[in-house]
């Protein structure tokens, strides 16, 4: 299964908004943008750089980061968030990101529920 459209952030201004509100979490493979919403739930946006790979390379990234969010329970928390991939993900250590973020998440959970 993979995040439903309802759950993705997708116009430009929505990535401004979450990236002017300037709260960040970060570690060695993302740095999360957040930003309380009005919604039912959380809404994601994935940004991979092109220093990464081509296109096929990209997309894969995606792909698992996505899947990443499907393993998590982070929808039902009313939060904006944009993931940026650094250049040190692997798509290899996909066990090891996946831990990475989850901490994350759960440090954004913490902050919105305050």
């Amino acid at each position: 299964m993979t995040v439903k459209k309802i759950y993705r952030l997708k116009r430009d201004r929505d990535f401004k908004q979450v990236i002017a509100a300037n709260q960040t979490v970060k570690n060695k493979f993302f740095i999360v943008y957040y930003l309380r919403n009005q919604a039912a739930g959380a809404r994601v946006g994935i940004s991979v750089s092109k220093k990464l790979g081509g296109a096929v390379q990209r997309n894969r990234i995606r792909r698992q980061i996505r899947a990443m969010f499907d393993q998590s329970d982070i929808f039902a928390t009313p939060v904006d968030m944009l993931v940026i991939v650094r250049t040190e993900y692997k798509p290899d250590h996909f066990q090891e990101a996946q831990g990475k973020l989850l901490e994350i998440m759960a440090a954004i959970r913490r902050i919105a529920n305050e």
